[in-house]
């Protein structure tokens, strides 16, 4: 049931999805890693809560990282892996993965478009231990990175999650597959998972090892993760189910927002980020799709691609918002299956759950 990666054994087949602002970080990602889970923190605006956040915020996400990826990896006692999620599409993309390796994280997993210079980074750091991955929406994506990589630094992932269209948070589909998706007609996982295990098949045989795969997106149980096991993956990253946890970073407003929220309150949204995304139909939400959102004031330029100027809203402080709990102005991004998390639980508890129901699968 191990998985080795980079050299790491990786005990229980479960990652726990990076999630920001704040909702991933050391207080979940060191609870899943100390149970034998791989544990991840988000990169995204981490320092929020620095008090030189609004004058400083740059220095203040890169010194709480390095803290919080400290602290992760005291709770987990040498168990697990302590992985952390940059967003590619973050204006601080390579000095958070620099930070990060620097600080001794286990892995470095990246999506909101392609890590091509995720290996250089790793090098001109001098940390060779760490694992890094991409996060890819099917076969294409991690072909064109394995290539890439294989060329520039001689050198393929440590892993790859694919990620399909029920994901939470930023989708690398388009707008119609992620409304498709989110009416009952998406893109099978198994599907992708096929796509990406042929397309990584030539670099796993060059380099004569494994490239693990995990799958994500709208993964409800322990009998899916066996079942995707079944078809090759090494395991599953899983993220809403873990928000309703005592150990989840965010405030108890987010975690009752999820608990509280229907079926039908999940749905797709345009990121400033440039990508569709999928959260819970918040007053901010209705605000933005009415054209009566107030325009942006101020801009901390967070994000590499965002224009101020036509953004429908600034997503650091709408992702802020949530994690604080503020449901009127808070975008609270989740997964599909979020209407279906309706119980306050633990990181142990959610974990046994899973591997009980993987156990028992048929």
């Amino acid at each position: 049931m191990a998985v080795t990666i980079r050299g790491k054994a990786l005990e229980l087949p479960i990652v726990q999805g990076g999630m920001g602002i704040g909702v991933s970080l050391e207080r979940l990602a060191g609870a899943v890693a100390a149970l034998g889970g791989m544990g991840t923190l988000s990169a995204a605006f981490c320092g929020f809560r620095e008090v030189d956040f609004s004058t400083n915020p740059r220095e203040a996400n890169l010194r709480a990282l390095v803290r919080q990826i400290g602290r992760a990896k005291e709770i987990a006692k040498g168990a697990g892996l302590v992985a952390v999620n940059v967003m590619v599409a973050a204006a601080q993309y390579a000095d958070s993965v620099r930070a990060a390796l620097r600080a001794g994280v286990d892995a470095v997993v990246c999506g909101a478009g392609l890590p091509k210079d995720l290996p250089g980074l790793a090098a001109e750091v001098g940390n060779e231990d760490a694992a890094l991955a991409p996060v890819v929406s099917g076969g294409r994506s991690a072909a064109l990175i394995c290539k890439l990589w294989d060329r520039r630094y001689g050198r393929v992932p440590d892993f790859v999650v694919v990620e399909g269209p029920l994901a939470g948070g930023h989708l690398g589909f388009s707008p119609e597959e992620a409304r498709e998706a989110q009416a009952g007609r998406p893109r099978p996982l198994s599907a992708l998972l096929a796509e990406v295990l042929e397309s990584l098949a030539p670099f796993r045989e060059k380099y004569g090892r494994d490239i693990p795969v995990f799958v994500a997106g709208g993964v409800k149980s322990g009998a899916e993760l066996r079942r995707y096991m079944d078809q090759g993956a090494a395991g599953v990253q899983f993220a809403t189910r873990f928000i309703a946890t005592e150990e989840c970073d965010a405030s108890s407003g987010y975690k009752q927002a999820l608990l509280d929220a229907e079926a039908e309150d999940v749905t797709i949204v345009q990121s400033p980020v440039g990508m569709p995304g999928r959260a819970l139909r918040s007053p901010l939400i209705r605000r933005v799709e009415a054209g009566t959102q107030p325009k942006i004031t101020r801009c901390d330029r967070c994000l590499a691609a965002c224009d101020c100027k036509t953004a429908p809203y600034c997503i650091s402080k709408a992702l802020i918002a949530a994690v604080e709990g503020d449901w009127e102005n808070g975008l609270f991004f989740c997964g599909a299956n979020a209407g279906e998390v309706n119980t306050l639980s633990t990181v142990k508890e959610q974990m046994d759950q899973i591997l009980n129901e993987w156990r028992t699968a048929p």
